[in-house]
């Protein structure tokens, strides 16, 4: 992966040049957006590109696990499968991270070691309700136990109501808590109502240091839907022609067939182009996607699906 995304420069951190930025960001066309998305969601693949398009959804997917019920008993099993999805054919491609609760990074780096990356969900995830030291305090220790990205939520009750600054200055904050790690930033779209919310929020989120943006817990519902995602790539597109700087994303909830996953795929291609196609711009967060894409992918080899056993059940 890239080196982290520098925090944003001094001129950009005043509450007034970052009101004056979201202020001026030209609105977006709903039905425009949606139509848009819509007709890429019908463009076809050539049978002989789709075995290539899942070995890439399947490198791009963030194995997730993010229950109350969860152990390291559970963690360490999900990781096993992370590194070798399907141990009857190794030449599938490994996941591009493990996703887990903070307190369980140790079990997950313990299986994992340096071969893929942990991600742990931090600042009080998943409704960002703690101060601004818990959130500190949560992802340094995450840190600390192995976690080489952070996936941070941001302060939606401030969002909305215009206090754009105080949801910067947490990103900066956490950013810097970081340290070496990736901040992945989630702006839990289905609370932000509007597409222009989500345009806002992720310019927001940019300039305040994030290395990804991500559309959501998978909490709340709507999650991951493709307009949404596609207002994200575009103010990734945009934002990399005025800074230079290459943000990835992150379409996390309600992706669940390798047929999603190849919409957002083509969604990806057809909006920021071919170098964002690749997992250190593009994830999937994902708890049951990587069972239908495995499902496919013997399919496209073998000619047939293999009995229920052949993956587990997450």
């Amino acid at each position: 992966m890239s080196s982290p995304h520098t925090q944003a420069p001094p001129s950009w951190e005043t509450h007034k040049g970052l009101h004056a930025l979201l202020a001026g960001l030209p609105g977006v066309d709903q039905v425009g957006a949606e139509a848009r998305a819509a007709a890429l969601a019908t463009r076809s693949i050539k049978k002989e590109s789709k075995i290539w398009a899942i070995d890439t959804a399947i490198s791009m997917v963030d194995l997730t696990t993010l229950e109350g019920a969860d152990s390291p008993g559970k963690v360490k099993a999900m990781c096993s499968k992370a590194l070798h999805p399907d141990p009857t054919d190794m030449s599938t491609p490994s996941v591009a991270a493990v996703c887990v609760y903070p307190d369980l990074v140790e079990a997950a780096r313990e299986v994992v070691g340096d071969r893929i990356h942990v991600a742990a969900v931090a600042t009080a995830f998943p409704s960002g309700r703690a101060s601004l030291n818990i959130k500190l305090t949560d992802t340094k220790e995450a840190v600390a136990a192995g976690a080489d990205e952070i996936d941070m939520v941001i302060d939606r009750g401030a969002f909305l109501t215009g206090n754009f600054g105080k949801v910067f200055d947490e990103i900066v904050a956490v950013k810097e808590a970081c340290g070496s790690a990736h901040l992945k930033v989630i702006l839990e779209t289905g609370e932000l109502k509007t597409l222009d919310n989500v345009r806002r929020a992720s310019w927001l989120a940019m300039k305040a240091g994030a290395d990804f943006i991500k559309t959501s817990t998978g909490k709340v519902a709507p999650a991951a839907t493709l307009p949404v995602t596609l207002v994200m790539l575009e103010a990734v597109r945009d934002f990399h022609e005025e800074t230079g700087t290459k943000i990835g994303v992150k379409a996390a909830g309600g992706i669940k067939t390798s047929k999603d996953a190849i919409k957002y795929l083509v969604l990806v291609n057809e909006t920021v182009g071919e170098d964002w196609i690749t997992p250190d711009l593009f994830r999937f967060g994902a708890s049951t996607l990587l069972n239908d894409l495995l499902l496919q992918r013997q399919k496209m080899i073998t000619g047939h699906y293999s009995g229920p056993d052949y993956v587990t059940i997450d």
